[in-house]
């Protein structure tokens, strides 16, 4: 029997390539114990920003199995040693995606406008220096600048071009992003939202939250 989600020794690795953490389990988790809602939705077009290894958007293939046999993957990185390595985890684990190395989505902006049904980002969220943000190499799996925000707060207004009417955004926060804020954020452009999991380790507390636009966005606000 195929395992719903990635096989962690079939997940290919590189040393400026981000591997699977606590993390990536947590989205994985969500998407996981969201899996019967995912099976419902028939998204058509899945994408993942910021793939890193491939461990996400491979177990995103895999916990939609056989019914996501109609369904176009895409996944984007910044740093294209995660692209190539994302691609040999996918093909480790028989899956396909149309893989990218760009920023968040560039030149993907008007291909996909108002398309995708289901997206997946584990975004750089720990707090550091701005300089840090968007710098080449590992670095860039991790820092968020101030508050952790920084590239929160670009991925955000894409998401919003490019999700469908349908579509599902599940991201990954920190305490120290105010995760409350960013559903308030979003509430504004019409979205409601629920944190679908809550994770507490040793060195963060982590919030998965689920998105999706909605009229009556005062009833679901996380």
């Amino acid at each position: 029997m195929l395992s719903k989600t990635a096989q962690i020794r079939l997940v290919s690795s590189h040393p400026e390539v981000y591997d699977p953490c606590d993390d990536s389990f947590a989205l994985v988790d969500a998407l996981l114990a969201d899996r019967s809602n995912l099976l419902e939705h028939r998204p058509s077009i899945c994408m993942e920003v910021g793939c890193g290894s491939g461990y996400v958007i491979t177990s995103l293939a895999l916990i939609l199995g056989k019914d996501s046999s109609g369904c176009y993957f895409i996944a984007t990185d910044i740093n294209p040693h995660a692209v190539g390595v994302t691609r040999k985890t996918m093909e480790a684990h028989g899956c396909h995606a149309d893989l990218l190395t760009t920023d968040i989505a560039s030149g993907l902006e008007k291909r996909l406008a108002g398309s995708v049904d289901v997206m997946v980002v584990n975004p750089p969220y720990v707090p550091t220096p701005e300089y840090e943000v968007g710098q080449f190499g590992i670095a860039s799996a991790w820092a968020g600048g101030e508050n952790g925000r920084s590239v929160i707060d670009k991925i955000l207004p894409v998401a919003d071009k490019l999700l469908s009417d349908k579509g599902w955004l599940y991201l990954v926060t920190l305490t120290a992003n105010n995760p409350s804020e960013i559903c308030l954020q979003m509430m504004k452009k019409g979205y409601a939202s629920r944190i679908v999991l809550h994770r507490s380790t040793e060195e963060e507390s982590l919030h998965i939250i689920k998105l999706w636009r909605d009229l009556d966005t005062q009833l679901e606000v996380c």
